[in-house]
Formats: C-alpha cells, sequence, structure tokens
C-alpha cells in the first residue's frame, strides 16, 4: 500500500460511511426472535483465531438469535483489507482496533460511539486509550508492554550472560548482541527496537519526547528522527543485527517462522503478551525483559501500560445493540477471559483479569507477574495518536531499510521521513 493510502482511502468513503451509519435498521426495531448474524474482523496468530472462536462460542451459546460471522487475516493484510472496507462503507459489524489506527477511523466517521457497553471495571488509563473526539470509540480487551524477548538457548550456546535487566542500557544491549552475532555464523544478535512500532515510541519518550501530542501535533523534530536511525546505524556497525535482507525477511515471517523461533537470534521487541504465544508456537524457552535505557535506571525505560488492542464497530452496523452485546460479552464476560487468557494482552477488567491470573500456568504467568512487577516504573500513556498516524509505521519502517541497506544516510532519512510524517499527519 502506498503512503497515506489508508487515510486518504478512508476518507473517500467517510460521507458513505456516515450515510450509512444513518439509514441503519437498529436493532430496536428487530423483534425478539429475529435471526441476526454479525462480522467479526480481527488479526493473529493460530491461537488467536482458536481463543476467539471459543469466546463466539460461548457468546452464541447464550444469544441464539445472533450467530458471529469470523473474519480473521495477518496484521497488514488485516489493515489493507479494512481499510478497502471501510471506504466502501462496508466494514465489519465489530473489528479488532488497533490504537495507531484508532483516531484514524474514529475522526473519519468510520467507527460507532460505544454507549452501552459497561466499563466500570476498566482502569481510566486504559479506557482513554479509546477515548477520541469526545466519545468511546474503542473499548480495551487488554493490556501490555513493550519489552524484550530473549532465546535462552541462545544466549546459552553463544555462552553469553543474560543481562540485568533493571540495570542494563543501550550500550549493554548492542555489546551483548554484537557478542551472540559474532559466536557462530548462523546465530544473530537482535533486531531493531522497530517491531513492534511501539519500540521506537518508547526509544523517543527515553528522550523525553512523545512522536505525537494530544493536540495531533508531531511531538518530535527531524533532529530527533536523525538520532533515532544513527542508533539503528551504530547497532548494524556495531554488527549487533542481522543483515538489512534478513531483517526484511524475518519481518515478513510468521511467529512460527521467525529468526528466533527458529533459534537464530537472541533478542526481539516484542509486546509481552508475545511472549505466551511465541512460546507455544516456537517450542523455544524465553525470557522477558525490560527495554533498555540510556541511564540504567529502569524509570527511565520509557515502558508503559499500553492498550494492547480495542473492539470497536462499524459506524454503518444495522444491529448497534447487539454489537454492544458482543464486545461487552468478550470484553466483560470470564468464559471470554478464560479462552483468551493473554493473548489480547493481561485483561482489562479488573474483576476477569484477577480470574485468568489465578488460572494461568507457565509463560502467561511469566507474562503477568512481568506487569505487575515492572507496574512502579511506568511513565503515564501516550497520547491517542491522530489522524494518519497509521501511516507512520511505514514510513519510519522504509527509511529504516534505506539506511541499514546503506542507501541513504541517517541524516538523509530522518529529514525524508520528517517531512513524509509531517505531511501525512491530518
Amino acid at each position: 500500500m502506498e503512503q497515506g493510502r489508508v487515510a486518504k482511502g478512508i476518507a473517500t468513503g467517510s460521507i458513505v460511511l456516515l450515510a450509512a451509519a444513518g439509514c441503519g435498521s437498529g436493532s430496536d426495531e428487530a423483534s425478539a426472535g429475529e435471526e441476526i448474524e454479525l462480522s467479526f474482523a480481527w488479526w493473529g496468530s493460530d491461537q488467536r483465531v482458536a481463543n476467539t472462536e471459543e469466546v463466539i462460542e460461548a457468546f452464541e451459546a447464550e444469544n441464539p438469535n445472533i450467530s458471529i460471522s469470523p473474519e480473521y487475516n495477518d496484521f497488514r493484510g488485516y489493515w489493507d483489507q479494512l481499510a478497502t472496507r471501510a471506504a466502501g462503507g462496508d466494514s465489519p459489524d465489530i473489528m479488532q482496533m488497533d490504537l495507531e489506527y484508532f483516531r484514524e477511523y474514529a475522526e473519519l466517521g468510520a467507527l460507532l460511539e460505544l454507549t452501552e457497553v459497561e466499563t466500570d471495571q476498566i482502569d481510566d488509563s486504559l479506557l482513554d486509550q479509546g477515548y477520541t473526539e469526545g466519545a468511546q470509540y474503542g473499548i480495551p480487551t487488554g493490556f501490555a508492554s513493550v519489552s524484550v524477548i530473549a532465546n535462552n538457548d541462545v544466549f546459552e550456546e553463544a555462552g553469553v550472560e543474560m543481562p540485568d535487566d533493571t540495570t542494563w542500557t543501550w550500550d549493554d544491549f548492542e555489546e551483548i548482541a554484537a557478542e551472540i552475532q559474532g559466536s557462530s555464523d548462523d546465530t544473530y544478535g537482535a533486531t531493531t527496537p522497530f517491531e513492534p512500532f511501539a519500540g521506537v515510541q518508547a526509544w523517543m519518550r527515553q528522550q523525553g519526547k512523545e512522536l505525537t501530542t494530544a493536540d495531533g501535533e508531531l511531538g518530535v523534530e527531524a533532529q530527533d528522527l536523525v538520532e533515532y536511525f544513527e542508533h539503528i546505524q551504530q547497532l548494524n556497525d556495531a554488527n549487533a543485527l542481522p543483515p538489512a535482507p534478513v531483517i526484511e525477511e524475518d519481518r515478513a515471517a510468521g511467529a512460527d517462522q521467525s529468526l528466533i523461533a527458529r533459534g537464530e537470534l537472541g533478542m526481539i521487541f516484542g509486546f509481552s503478551n508475545l511472549y505466551p504465544a511465541l512460546i507455544e508456537e516456537s517450542g523455544q524457552e524465553l525470557s522477558l525483559w525490560r527495554l533498555p535505557s540510556p541511564t540504567g535506571n529502569a524509570e527511565d525505560n520509557g515502558m508503559w501500560h499500553r492498550a494492547s488492542m480495542f473492539l470497536s464497530a462499524g459506524s454503518n452496523t444495522e444491529h448497534p445493540e447487539e454489537v454492544q452485546e458482543f464486545i461487552d460479552f468478550f470484553v466483560n464476560s470470564e468464559a471470554s477471559g478464560l479462552a483468551n487468557l493473554t493473548d489480547r494482552g493481561l485483561p482489562a477488567n479488573t474483576q476477569v483479569r484477577e480470574t485468568v491470573i489465578g488460572e494461568l500456568d507457565g509463560p502467561e504467568v511469566v507474562a503477568a507477574e512481568f506487569l505487575n512487577e515492572i507496574e512502579d516504573e511506568l511513565s503515564d500513556a501516550s497520547p491517542v495518536p491522530p489522524l494518519g498516524y497509521g501511516t507512520v509505521s511505514d514510513t519510519m519502517h522504509r527509511y529504516q531499510s534505506e539506511v541499514l541497506f546503506d542507501r541513504m544516510t541517517p541524516e538523509e532519512a530522518g529529514e525524508a521521513a520528517y517531512s513524509e510524517i509531517e505531511s501525512n499527519l491530518g
């Protein structure tokens, strides 16, 4: 997808969306026995598909007149498809929503205001991440934090000591990754902080910056992006990162085929809820760590409790009441919590969270304990990203690749990325 097409594509269909939202039949006109079918779209692993289908079955058992039609895709394919559907006024009734795109879809009228979902048991710090334009358009399913996930066997085979993640710095990270990569021709040190993009956000937060402000403006200067790309170039020059083609191949691989899952990579950046799923799909022994910081002080690592994802509804749904019933069930029922466990983050509903934690074992316990352990070190959540923010990740990735392939200098990439991001933010 070309840069800006998500925003422009949705904008093209926004009038259609808004018109469709006003002409739906609405469940208040439906008889109690009416057979209703709702579409539900999400992205994720095979494990998430299985978890979600279990939730759907439980909901349908309690609501026999409502059937849920599942639609799932990988992350990138999901957003390409959703942009096309939204532009045509054909959004799914229920959709999984990510913070990077959330405000964009809300501002363009693609999302339904969620007024009938119970939220008393969800912390305001999480709810606020799904609130924009004066309304609640997203209900958080759970929360997680960007983190480092390490392959224990890779460290052991390389003879590299695992760090103290409460005190490690970026210099330590670079040294460790380079040592792992130098230990074998078949082993790489680490990925960049780019995957997920929240890793870049955290790096900027470590410098006292937010990529965007609460007002939807850029919170950084071109020089800040230059310095990020200089950081990436430094890691590359230190032989801490795989070759650029390998990074691109790994980025496109599924979790079970990724370098870390195959035991060929020491460290990746990922959300804490990826940790149990990655162990399940890879069979590898992994560790979950805090991010490195510039100072070696854990309170300076830029981490925060990020709503892992939201459930939202299409503004064009013909059944707003039933849609919200399903979202309420998904977020607030113990049956849903026990099916999802930590796959969509540690549950946002505090009561469901207690039930889920009591049932966890193995990697899920580690992920839950990790989030509790770091809680006192965290800073406030980043502002809800503005319209057009969904293009920022692609822009930064593209220019990062230009640096890693040695086609642009960090200065050239930073200035070009800044100009493009500035023009894309609406």
